[in-house]
């Protein structure tokens, strides 16, 4: 949004990352220096040999992250925002082995944390931001430059399939996103339990992976030719198999991606409209 950026498809990798499909087309024409001073912008954790670099204040670019944040930094309780800062890291040092697990060792950090913005506030001492820090580092999505910057860097599309753990790289519905599983996309494979064999249509096996039980996209596309068959007898096959992912786990992904195209001409026609009513009243 700061940077104008209006059409954005968000696309699950297969594995543990996500693609932002920018669609625009000034953004489409923008130079690979253009492209690595975005990811500049958007940057907010720099990681080198010391661990994280992020900054001692709070950024205010920051402001939209915490919701997102604040959601998983439970577990992530750590002292690597307190390097520097030994009159906060010993004390807590003492303190992390008394208490029963990760969340309450979160809270005393928090607490802590926030007792010296008080203070600061008052006029009394230095406030510390160690538990932002730590939200940002633990949290925060790291932006690939190398993928980001090159316009002809190898990228896999929509619907593809990672060669690693046969899942589909998905649209992703933002208003849902609370309810996606990356676990439960579907696969390409039938998976039922570590190191399992490829299911039926498929000729390839899976490499070991966690103890799941999903349908394989093959597997559905055949079941779905088989009723297609009884229902559509006369119907030729390429239009029967065109319209057979409508009938597996696919199809509201692909509602997704249609959705997107859709609001995306919508908005391409609008503005070819507007233009051409310029160029009239010129």
């Amino acid at each position: 949004e700061d940077l104008g950026m209006k059409h954005r498809l968000w696309v699950y990798s297969g594995r543990r990352g996500v693609h932002c499909w920018v669609c625009d087309d000034a953004v489409r024409k923008w130079s690979p220096a253009l492209r690595a001073a975005a990811v500049e912008y958007l940057t907010l954790v720099k990681v080198g040999a010391q661990g994280a670099g992020a900054s001692p204040a709070r950024p205010p670019e920051a402001d939209c992250c915490w919701r997102v944040c604040a959601g998983g930094a439970g577990s992530a309780v750590s002292v690597i925002s307190l390097d520097r800062r030994p009159q906060h890291r010993e004390p807590l040092q003492g303190e992390f082995p008394k208490k029963r697990d990760s969340v309450q060792r979160w809270e005393l950090l928090k607490g802590r944390m926030e007792r010296t913005r008080r203070a600061a506030a008052a006029g009394k001492g230095t406030a510390c931001y160690a538990d932002w820090e730590i939200m940002l580092q633990y949290c925060f999505p790291r932006l690939d430059i190398n993928v980001s910057k090159g316009v002809g860097h190898l990228l896999k599309s929509p619907f593809s399939v990672h060669p690693k753990t046969g899942r589909i790289s998905v649209p992703l519905d933002l208003q849902r996103l609370d309810q996606f599983d990356p676990f439960a996309v579907p696969t390409i494979r039938y998976v039922s339990g570590a190191g399992s064999t490829g299911g039926p249509g498929c000729a390839s096996s899976p490499p070991p992976c966690p103890a799941v039980s999903r349908s394989s996209l093959c597997h559905e596309l055949d079941a779905a030719g088989d009723n297609g068959e009884q229902e559509d007898g006369g119907e030729t096959e390429p239009k029967r198999r065109a319209r057979d992912y409508k009938k597996t786990s696919l199809a509201p992904y692909v509602r997704v991606f249609e959705q997107f195209v859709e609001e995306m001409e919508h908005a391409r026609r609008g503005e070819l409209l507007r233009r051409s009513g310029k160029s009239r009243a010129a």
